[in-house]
């Protein structure tokens, strides 16, 4: 309600003049920040809400009169004033200043009270349905994806600090965007908005749906014009653009929608919010757009008062002030220069000043790109304007700077291998155990098994050869064997089903598979089975043909040298074909900056399946390496591995990161890193590598050693980007690096624009290992390859982005983005957030039943659910917080080393345990059993215990609405009793039933009740509690005194006694035994936002665990006995600036002064812990937590727990001070109030 005070209302000492003088600009400064920040400046409830405040120049003068430098602020609460009033105010004062009297008829002069009731009054049907149909379907609390540096965290970790960036349009710029509006006929805001949308559409990254906040002032009517007050209104401006539109196109419909949404702007924004009840946050209040048009120039500036001069001094929202929005972007046209300037407000709770500096330049090239040549700029679609900036496009053109030529020819793997023969036939070619095979024996049985293939079998060129061999001699052998006939090599794995090996041999109409002794018996169906080992020991083919038969065979580079299955996890394997050429280029690349090389012993880690084998044997043999092989499974043997890493002397690894992971802990674990002292490359790649393992990796191998983490499909042939690992510089994350030599990307949004920096897009692979497409799937070939500008990229589904040094980042995969609960979620997020703990190794997160995020985390520590969710509440927003964590020893992997989430336990909802019936807490009161019984019908159990979280059962954002409504029908709440935002952020039984206790409006008396503990952490703080924070936050916050804690209550106590000592040691245990019993020494007060004192019981594990740094004990040796040095210590530390910390919860200190003891044969006396006669002990509580009467418990506590060197046994349902807090808030002080009304009548 509002109410005109008149005349007799008034008191004459609330409005009188404030007056003060400055002589400095810090001091004038100063003062401009108290009546922009200062809340006691304004009494809504008594009618102050304008101040008049004089600053004198050095002092105040002594006749009333203003000199020069003298300043004037009027400062308005914004409840009654808006920006178009200053006008009107200013022009009523002039007209009161020589008049001495301001002309007013309040029989006809409408006032704002008249228009506030008009208002309630009109009729906004028309308004109401034009509102809801705009926002139909609309996410209002869906924030724009802008590329924020954080996350929005909850309210009492936000600073609400901002920074500004301003800069001006330019004399050419300016007129070519005045010139278009004037001669398309177009407003200039409309112009502006148009120009604002393109630009959010770009820094979204494409999103096409957006609805930003816009402010009006709402003087709709002629007679409003000349009103003092408050008619501004926010409304939502929502574009719903299509990407293909012209400019020209989004003008017109931009023009549409704000014509329209200006003709119902009246329509109070309050309104339009409740159409939408299930929004408790709408996000388009976060960001706005304004456009001004004003006079800057002096005169402008100048305001007449009778014949006095006044100069207006701007007031500047300079980085650090507060801010309501989270980005706001302001286009002002100074019509006396007739030039546009652009300012960008944004909040450093989201954004980097960096970030904004970039913003600002893009949305500056963004118009000039727009007006450099308006015809051929404004016709293109909007998907096609760039807002990459120069120094952008640069590091894309160095990136994919590439090209090497190559000395040795384009030739075949076989070719290329009988090379190496040549030039070093006795070399060790592959070893297994205890066999080996030097190059020249190794061509010795290719070329036997060749011909047996061509004469025996009468193998063609190009014909598909399948093998399923066990890791052997015989599987390098069998691969090369094939290459060598003219025929295409396909995998085959023993370790898949039987079923799934008959389909994938169908699949490439292959007449042949090669086994060897374990696999022969695979298969029992109508195909032929080579059997390796017979062949090889089968002489009569070598002594009746001759050698020079594969002479004749014909094979050139650019036909298919292998096929390798992906995707083969989820649908139907695609058979990818490989060529000579592919293979042996994209080899040369790796070559080339050093990642393996002919003097390497190259370990065979990677499961056939998996294209990785194909580099470890055929790779390792056209550049002339050895190749070690192992026996079945023996890569995940770790101790076989372990042996033969060390045996031998194995230089260059390579395996994905889950399996990496596990064998350098078990080499740590057994303290044996002196096998890696040969290892001279280490590479990974298949899986994202986290920061962790790479430090893991860099903690045991030698200085000499690479750790390079490499990336590319199958259908790239091996790799196409690589990176060498730098953990020194790499700390937040493993880029993926570069293109590889000879290989070249491009990363494209789904309109195939390149993406701005550090804004995701899908990767396009180009180069020489781009595979010949899939084996008769034309139709997915199709989708894979594209031509640009005569160039063949492959179209990876990666979802990438690039950052400020030209290294690209993987973000996941661009069929992998999951919606939960209409939120848009990338599980890549939440996952990169578990990994930043450093307990974890690896983890999965996955969406279960369309309702459910389960995070899977691997952990060999001992790693919590509630520590997990910690960090996630502190660090990512609500939605995308799992509801159920996982923990295991060890995350099932598949035969690869990947992570294999068949295997992954489900959680099960309907029988999973609430609680430890050990650990259950029932409720205590009537309203913790009804919202117990809701609770427990809602997740169908029979028991939860009340200090359960929510979000740990299975509750997720929906869950919460339902309760939100099920409390208010049930406990008869009004319309704005409870907020949904309170039930998210407290959510427990406890929490819940103390936010609704506090919401009834008629609260029975509980005096006839026992008082017992509600198991609470955070509650209103107590009155007395109240009264201590705001006095000294208000009234002693500019005190002058030394004192600076004005609330300090000091225990000092000398050690009196020769006899007995102290230890230092059993008095900090006992210290903190007595923080972990009494709740209250570790309790936090701030204030929320809705403006109450609250106060936090911090949990004692944590405060423990942290070695009491915020209760900190500290040890000060004096060296003086001087009484008077004594006091003065005493009174430095009580008026140290921080001693106390209300907002984190330290509010006791303690100190031991002890002397100082020197001689020449116990110098380190000062270290010992024992306390003797003369030593002091000074305990230091804050009176907010501590009053006279709370010292004798304190030492009665103290001395226990030092007599018995133990803590104490902590009684959960003993009565805390938090307990007396709210119990008092909710008594019936009617009696009380009466008495103390009667008791001071008439003083």
């Amino acid at each position: 309600m509002q109410r005109v005070l008149t005349q007799q209302d008034i008191n004459t000492d609330m409005f009188t003049i404030t007056q003060s003088t400055y002589e400095t600009d810090e001091q004038l400064n100063a003062i401009f920040e108290n009546g922009k920040c200062n809340p006691q400046l304004f009494d809504l409830a008594q009618g102050l809400v304008f101040r008049c405040h004089i600053i004198y120049y050095k002092q105040i003068s002594s006749n009333n009169i203003l000199s020069d430098k003298d300043i004037i602020i009027f400062n308005f609460h914004h409840a009654f004033f808006d920006y178009p009033s200053m006008n009107i105010f200013l022009h009523d004062l002039t007209q009161t200043y020589k008049t001495g009297q301001l002309t007013t008829d309040n029989a006809t002069t409408l006032r704002y009270i008249d228009y506030a009731v008009i208002e309630q009054q009109m009729s906004m049907t028309g308004a109401s349905m034009f509102w809801l149909d705009a926002l139909h379907d609309s996410h209002l609390d869906q924030s724009l994806s802008l590329p924020y540096d954080r996350y929005r965290l909850t309210n009492e970790h936000q600073t609400n600090r901002t920074t500004s960036i301003f800069f001006d349009f330019g004399q050419d710029l300016s007129h070519s965007f005045l010139m278009y509006a004037s001669s398309n006929n177009i407003k200039q805001e409309h112009l502006a908005f148009a120009i604002y949308f393109i630009f959010l559409f770009k820094l979204t990254n494409d999103e096409k749906d957006l609805c930003i906040s816009m402010n009006i002032d709402n003087r709709y009517r002629d007679e409003l014009k000349s009103i003092l007050g408050l008619f501004e209104n926010i409304i939502p401006l929502r574009c719903q653009l299509d990407p293909h539109w012209s400019f020209h196109y989004l003008l017109n419909y931009v023009r549409e929608i704000t014509t329209n949404s200006m003709t119902y702007s009246y329509f109070p924004l309050q309104r339009i919010l409740n159409q939408h009840p299930n929004v408790s946050k709408p996000a388009f209040l976060d960001i706005s757009f304004e456009f001004l048009s004003s006079m800057t120039n002096s005169d402008n500036k100048l305001i007449m008062i009778g014949d006095s001069q006044l100069s207006s001094i701007p007031v500047a929202n300079h980085n650090g002030i507060r801010y309501k929005y989270d980005f706001s972007l302001l286009i002002q046209h100074d019509l006396s220069i007739n030039q546009l300037s652009c300012t960008i407000n944004a909040s450093l709770d989201l954004f980097n000043v960096e970030t904004i500096d970039k913003i600002s330049r893009r949305f500056h090239l963004l118009l000039n790109q727009l007006f450099t040549s308006v015809d051929e700029q404004m016709n293109k679609s909007i998907y096609e304007i760039s807002s990459i900036l120069p120094n952008e496009r640069s590091l894309i053109q160095s990136m994919n700077n590439t090209q090497v030529s190559f000395l040795s020819p384009v030739t075949c793997i076989h070719h290329a291998f009988v090379y190496q023969v040549i030039k070093h036939p006795q070399k060790l070619a592959v070893e297994l155990d205890e066999q080996s095979l030097t190059y020249c024996e190794l061509l010795y049985y290719v070329q036997v098994l060749a011909l047996t293939l061509l004469n025996k079998y009468h193998v063609f060129p190009g014909e598909i050869i399948c093998q399923c061999v066990e890791r052997s001699l015989s599987m390098v052998i069998g691969i090369m064997g094939i290459q060598m006939s003219g025929c295409v090599y396909c995998p085959l794995s023993p370790r898949d089903p039987q079923h799934r090996l008959h389909a994938l041999v169908q699949q490439t109409s292959g007449r042949l598979v090669l086994v060897h002794h374990l696999t022969k018996t695979t298969f029992d169906y109508d195909i032929v089975l080579p059997d390796i080992d017979s062949s090889l020991t089968n002489t009569e083919t070598s002594s009746i043909i001759h050698v020079d038969r594969l002479s004749y065979v014909t094979v050139i580079p650019d036909n298919v040298a292998y096929i390798i299955f992906t995707s083969g996890s989820t649908g139907t394997p695609k058979p990818a074909q490989l060529r000579h050429r592919n293979f042996t280029q994209s080899i040369q690349s790796l070559v080339h900056v050093d990642i393996f090389n002919k003097n390497d012993t190259i370990i065979q880690m990677a499961r056939c399946s998996f294209d990785l084998h194909v580099q470890e044997i055929l790779g390792a043999l056209i550049i002339g390496a050895t190749v070690v092989m192992l026996h079945p499974r023996g890569n995940v043997d770790f101790e076989y591995l372990f042996t033969i890493m060390e045996n031998k002397q194995i230089t260059f690894l390579y395996s994905v990161p889950t399996l990496l992971a596990l064998f350098f802990n078990f080499i740590k674990d057994n303290k044996t890193i002196d096998i890696m002292q040969y290892l001279r490359s280490l590479c990974t790649g298949g899986e994202r590598c986290s920061v962790q393992l790479a430090e893991l990796l860099q903690s045991i191998i030698n200085n000499d050693c690479s750790i390079w983490n490499l990336c590319g499909p199958a259908e790239t042939t091996l790799q196409s980007l690589f990176h060498r690992v730098d953990s020194q510089v790499d700390t937040v994350t493993i880029p993926l690096g570069r293109p590889l030599p000879n290989y070249s990307c491009i990363v494209e949004n789904d309109f195939g624009q390149p993406p701005n920096a550090n804004k995701e897009g899908e990767i396009l692979v180009r180069g020489v290992g781009i595979f010949a497409g899939y084996l008769e799937r034309d139709d997915l070939t199709a989708k894979a390859l594209i031509e640009i500008d005569g160039q063949l990229f492959y179209r990876s589904g990666d979802l990438v982005r690039m950052d400020n040094n030209g290294l690209l980042h993987y973000q996941g995969r661009k069929d992998h983005q999951i919606k939960l609960h209409g939120q848009r979620i990338e599980l890549g997020e939440i996952e990169r957030c578990l990994l930043d703990i450093t307990s974890i190794s690896t983890c999965v997160v996955m969406k279960w039943n369309d309702d459910y995020l389960v995070a899977y985390v691997q952990s060999s520590f001992h790693t919590n659910e509630e520590e997990l969710r910690q960090h996630c509440q502190s660090h990512l927003p609500p939605h995308m917080i799992p509801s159920f964590f996982i923990i295991l020893d060890k995350l099932p992997l598949n035969p690869n080393g990947k992570i294999d989430r068949k295997l992954l336990p489900p959680p099960h909802f309907s029988s999973m345990q609430l609680t430890n019936s050990t650990e259950l807490i029932l409720p205590t009161n009537d309203m913790e059993v009804s919202i117990h019984h809701i609770w427990c019908e809602l997740f169908k159990q029979n028991q939860i215990s009340t200090d359960t979280n929510i979000f740990t059962i299975g509750g997720h954002s929906l869950v919460i609405m339902q309760l939100f409504h099920r409390y208010k029908i049930e406990f008869h709440l009004e319309t704005n009793a409870l907020s949904i935002t309170d039930l998210f952020q407290h959510p427990t039984i406890i929490h819940h039933a103390q936010l609704i206790l506090q919401s009834i409006n008629t609260i029975h008396t509980l005096d006839d009740h026992p008082w017992s503990s509600l198991h609470i952490v955070l509650s209103r703080a107590s009155f007395a509690q109240e009264r201590i924070y705001l006095d000294e936050q208000i009234r002693f916050s500019s005190n002058k005194t030394t004192m600076k804690n004005m609330y300090v209550i000091p225990l000092f106590y000398r050690i009196s006694s020769m006899k007995d000592h102290v230890s230092i040691t059993r008095l900090h245990h006992a210290f903190q035994s007595v923080i972990t019993k009494h709740n209250i020494l570790r309790t936090a007060l701030c204030i929320d936002s809705n403006g109450n004192i609250t106060q936090h019981c911090l949990d004692a594990n944590i405060i423990l665990d942290d070695h009491m740094k915020s209760h900190g004990l500290t040890v000060i040796n004096r060296h003086n006995d001087d009484h008077s040095h004594m006091t003065e210590m005493v009174k430095g530390i009580l008026n140290q600036s921080d001693l106390f910390d209300l907002s984190k919860g330290r509010v006791i200190r303690f100190h031991i002064l002890r002397q100082s003891h020197y001689s020449q044969d116990n110098v380190s006396y000062e270290n010992d812990d024992l306390l003797s006669e003369n030593d002091h002990i000074l305990i230091s509580i804050h009176h907010a937590m501590f009053d006279g009467a709370s010292t004798s418990i304190f030492l009665r506590d103290l001395s226990l727990a030092y007599q018995s060197n133990d803590l104490f046994s902590i009684d959960d349902n003993s009565l805390q001070y938090i307990d007396y807090s709210i119990h008092e808030h909710i008594m019936d002080m009617t009696l009380s109030q009466e008495f103390w009304l009667l008791e001071l009548k008439g003083y």
